[in-house]
């Protein structure tokens, strides 16, 4: 097994469909959600009244500060898969291109990076989640098996001085090999 994909155990009976590609030529493979969800507009709550007082240079509440950050938290989207590759490569996510265009929708890094050693880590089974948020005027419902971003399979160089860096094991799930 050089490279693909697998359902995760929780999802075993849901009838997932693994990522595929959508035509001959095309370079990603299609990502679907897992489940129904709903991701809200981020100009909803007490966001634009934080913005009008940042503006303004008022103070705020302390907590109409903190749904405001809520409110662009993303959201994270579940697929039910994991990846397994080669420990020289690397899984982009990137975003469908219909999403920002006709949704609203950005993945909010710009790209999601997964690595060889998530695939079964202890932390979720290294099941891959698509971080959104919705830019848009109105809340959009998610629907499962809905494509949701796009995987590619890419190789990577290491630096020179690589045997001088620390390294480290993963020890959990999404996220977990940063601060």
């Amino acid at each position: 097994m050089t490279r693909g994909f697998e359902i995760v155990s929780k999802y075993q009976d849901q009838n997932l469909t693994l990522p595929y590609r959508t035509t001959v030529n095309a370079a990603g493979y299609d990502f679907e959600s897992a489940v129904n969800m709903t991701i809200p507009s981020i100009w909803k709550l007490d966001f634009l009244k934080v913005l009008w007082a940042i503006k303004h240079e008022k103070k705020c509440q302390p907590e109409k500060l903190d749904r405001a950050r809520q409110t662009l938290k993303p959201f994270l989207i579940p697929t039910g898969i994991k990846a397994y590759m080669q420990p020289n490569e690397v899984l982009i996510i990137a975003n469908r291109s219909s999403n920002p265009l006709k949704r609203g929708l950005a993945i909010p890094n710009g790209i999601g990076v997964i690595d060889a050693d998530y695939y079964n880590n202890s932390g979720n089974e290294g099941e891959i989640f698509v971080q959104i948020l919705n830019f848009g005027i109105s809340d959009i419902k998610i629907q499962k098996g809905e494509r949701i971003a796009q995987g590619i399979f890419m190789p990577y160089l290491l630096a020179d001085q690589e045997n001088r860096t620390k390294k480290q094991t993963r020890q959990g799930g999404f996220g977990s090999s940063g601060r």
